[in-house]
């Protein structure tokens, strides 16, 4: 068992406090996670970074646990918390982010909503707050010793993670992927196949969360490939392979993993315009009970995207094939 792994024999023994956290989109278990990595493994003396803070249910866990760690320095330890903290298209934000659960008329930010919420760890606290590339510094180089991934929706943003903050990874940095049970983020998945050689994962995916520690130095080649997406497709799904063999049912027993692994690799053909490709990989996945009643919209993108392709081709009805025969095409 990792070190991180001991942590999974505390988990039902958190209590949280009643009504002090805010709202958040992470499960309990989650949050008990992050309570535990601040209050029993993080020291702060490099930095702590969450990406994709939202309304700041994950930021209070974890600084709550920070504050409780017999080894975190409030004086000198800092955590980062990085998001857009406001609603509004491409930033994947709820208005049950802001105080009232609704967007007050007029108002898309929710960061004073955020800052006073967290009134009590703002001592150590730094927000970063509007698009990633923009609020991250790209000439820091400081190590990160922990890494909340939970903003990389979009291969843009997550090119910006990789640039900016795997890179700064060191043996001992802590990682935590909130979204790997979202097949539509495959990057996700196969650029975790690329570190595999170089991490350990912690034990089985908290609900959604997939933790593992770095333990041996990342080659540059690597993350480079994983930046510039210099995979090809069946690289990628190879990746993705990799890390079903190592992950199967999340720590409940609730999600399946390795179907949910294998629609990751639909996600890899769909975005590289292989449509035909995503459609046979995700059609023998709609007989699986947790994706079909979890992710009927997925399948229904993946397989739409099929049928305007075949219909482009010309083959997409019977009376269209007979078109093309009668004419010789």
């Amino acid at each position: 068992m990792t070190h991180l792994g001991r942590l999974y024999d505390l988990l039902d023994d958190v209590r949280l406090p009643d009504g002090a956290i805010p709202y958040s989109q992470v499960s309990s278990w989650e949050l008990r996670f992050l309570y535990l990595l601040g209050r029993h493994h993080l020291t702060g003396g490099d930095r702590l970074v969450e990406l994709g803070s939202g309304g700041g249910g994950s930021t209070y866990a974890l600084a709550l646990g920070l504050r409780e760690s017999p080894v975190f320095d409030e004086r000198t330890g800092r955590l980062h918390a990085y998001d857009f903290f406001r609603v509004g298209k491409g930033t994947f934000a709820s208005e049950k982010f802001f105080t009232s659960g609704s967007r007050p008329e007029g108002e898309d930010s929710f960061l004073d909503d955020f800052r006073s919420r967290l009134e009590p760890f703002l001592p150590f606290l730094e927000i970063h707050a509007g698009d990633l590339w923009q609020t991250s510094d790209p000439l820091d180089t400081g190590p990160v010793e922990f890494l909340h991934v939970d903003i990389a929706k979009t291969a843009r943003v997550f090119r910006c993670v990789t640039e900016r903050f795997l890179t700064r990874l060191r043996p001992g940095s802590v990682v935590l992927h909130q979204d790997f049970a979202g097949p539509r983020l495959p990057w996700l998945h196969h650029s975790t196949g690329a570190l595999l050689p170089y991490v350990e994962i912690a034990g089985p995916p908290i609900r959604s969360t997939l933790a593992f520690e770095v333990v041996r130095p990342i080659p540059e080649e690597v993350l480079r490939r994983i930046a510039e997406d210099a995979y090809t497709v069946d690289e990628k799904l190879a990746l993705i392979s990799a890390v079903q063999d190592r992950v199967d049912l999340d720590h409940t027993g609730g999600i399946p993993f390795k179907p949910v692994l294998e629609f990751a690799k639909a996600y890899v053909a769909h975005y590289a315009g292989d449509h035909r490709r995503a459609w046979s990989i995700a059609k023998p996945l709609t007989s699986d009970a947790y994706l079909s009643r979890t992710r009927a919209d997925h399948f229904a993108q993946v397989r739409r995207a099929y049928e305007q392709e075949r219909e482009r081709g010309g083959g997409g009805s019977r009376l269209g094939r007979l078109v093309k025969k009668a004419v010789g095409r």
